[in-house]
């Protein structure tokens, strides 16, 4: 595997900097890039690789035990951002940084508003949507019960499937 981004976005550079760490690094990334506002992480390719490196042996850790505990490390990650939408969302809002910026939250919130939902789900597999669809949901106060079931079934979808697919 080549990344085109810097060198620690790369699945096979990461696993030989961490060796035998590299699901726990992982699972850290899946939970920072859910939760803390860092859209550009390596999501969906660490999930992709963390599954290949599963089944060429160059991780040891069983395939169920990595779908279970990433897909709790992607729905806690939401959880703090949605948390954090609740608690500070019109400052993050009105901010003009390079990625947490009004444009991103209103194409997310546009996103939201035409899925309802679903969007926590389908947003899970769509880059930069997935880190701000929590915060959104946050900031608009969305139910938390409503988010918890939603957020749950797209955090099992997301870190499974594509784990699976590696």
């Amino acid at each position: 595997m080549h990344s085109l981004g810097p060198q620690w976005m790369d699945p096979a550079w990461l696993l030989d900097q961490f060796g035998s760490q590299f699901f726990w690094v992982s699972a850290a990334i899946v939970f920072v890039e859910c939760g803390l506002l860092f859209p550009i992480l390596p999501g969906d390719s660490l999930l992709f690789a963390v599954g290949l490196f599963i089944a060429e042996g160059s991780i040891r850790i069983n395939l169920v035990a990595a779908c279970v505990l990433l897909t709790v490390a992607a729905f806690l990650g939401n959880v703090v951002g949605y948390e954090i939408g609740r608690a500070a969302g019109t400052p993050l809002y009105n901010r003009q940084g390079r990625f947490i910026n009004r444009k991103n939250f209103d194409k997310t919130h546009e996103f939201f508003e035409k899925y309802g939902a679903k969007a926590l789900v389908i947003g899970r597999f769509v880059p930069i949507v997935r880190t701000f669809i929590t915060v959104v949901a946050g900031v608009g106060r969305m139910d938390r019960r409503h988010f918890f079931v939603w957020s749950g079934v797209g955090a099992a979808l997301w870190a499974t499937g594509i784990t699976l697919l590696g």
